[in-house]
């Protein structure tokens, strides 16, 4: 079996056990399970001290004070980081004309090039309430870790 082969059919996979997972879950009313706040495998999340637009220092208590949409990526990015970043703005208003508050939050996982100002204007170029955050090597990678997300500069 190729290797492409054998990614699709994980995929596929992947994909069959997440729409079984969400049907399950999504009987009757829909939303008992999603005030459990568990998570696979354990909470996701966690502190962090990151920098925010104009270079000041923010934690998680000072961003996460509403539902937020927490995503990692690049400015630099170009295919996948900007779809999912229109994405979750989209989810933000739609949620917005249902009367829930959402934040959508980017944090850059290349702190070498996206610096402060930056990641704060691409941020607001997917939505005005965008928040976007970057730091040191070492901010990062302790939110990267907070968040169970994994990250390789090639």
């Amino acid at each position: 079996m190729s290797k492409n082969f054998a990614i699709a059919a994980a995929a596929i996979v992947g994909i069959g056990i997440g729409v079984t997972f969400a049907v399950g879950q999504f009987s009757g009313n829909g939303f008992e399970e999603c005030g459990a706040s568990a998570v696979a495998g354990g909470d996701i999340g966690g502190p962090f001290e990151l920098l925010d637009k104009d270079g000041n220092l923010v934690t998680d208590e000072d961003i996460i004070t509403e539902p937020t949409l927490v995503y990692f990526g690049f400015t630099f990015c170009p295919d996948f980081c900007p779809i999912d970043m229109a994405r979750n703005s989209e989810a933000v208003d739609i949620l917005a004309a249902q009367g829930i508050s959402a934040t959508p939050l980017f944090i850059s996982i290349d702190p070498e090039r996206d610096t402060p100002e930056i990641v704060g204007d691409y941020a607001y170029a997917f939505h005005n309430e965008a928040i976007g955050l970057t730091g040191s090597a070492k901010q990062v990678k302790a939110a990267s870790t907070a968040y169970r997300t994994f990250y390789k500069k090639d």
